[in-house]
């Protein structure tokens, strides 16, 4: 038998102010993000932002649906929206922030099961990692460099990948 261990990594900031002005801006995009959430039934809102490479910032939220699951998380919608049209541009980093008038939050929520997969492949397909926030608002903002230590596990099956 082997005992393996697996270490996580992240940094632990109490506030968005401690951040660098790019990390504190990437942030503040993610909150206004929540803005377009469509989010009736679990009243809980999710705003994503992506910074690329060139600068730029795409925005994404949380969008449910009355015929659960066919929503979808904010996390997915910002990154299948960057795979479809903006792939040539690679993300640097990413941040995450959610909101619900039904109880305060006192810590970032993470990213589901499928959204860091999602991630992970996004990772490999730019071939680079991503920088990812998870802000709570009037909280802190845990900071995870690369997808590794959200989800040690991720699935990857290079025999998957087809060559021409």
């Amino acid at each position: 038998m082997i005992e393996h261990e697996i270490k996580v990594t992240f940094k632990e900031f109490d506030s968005v102010d401690e951040l660098t002005f790019q990390d504190h801006n990437l942030c503040l995009e993610a909150e206004k993000a929540l803005t377009s959430s469509h989010s009736p039934y679990s009243k809980f809102r999710v705003g994503t932002a992506l910074l690329l490479k060139s600068g730029k910032i795409l925005h994404a939220s949380n969008q449910e649906n009355v015929a659960y699951p066919s929503g979808l998380c904010a996390e997915r919608v910002a990154l299948f929206h960057w795979g479809a049209n903006h792939s040539d541009d690679p993300i640097v980093s990413m941040a995450v922030t959610a909101h619900t008038n039904d109880f305060p939050l006192l810590k970032p929520v993470t990213s589901c099961g499928s959204c860091l997969q999602v991630m992970a492949e996004c990772e490999k397909r730019q071939n680079s990692p991503l920088k990812v926030l998870l802000y709570c608002i009037n909280g802190p903002v845990w900071v995870v460099d690369g997808v590794q230590s959200l989800m040690p596990f991720m699935f990857f099956e290079e025999r998957l990948i087809q060559t021409t």
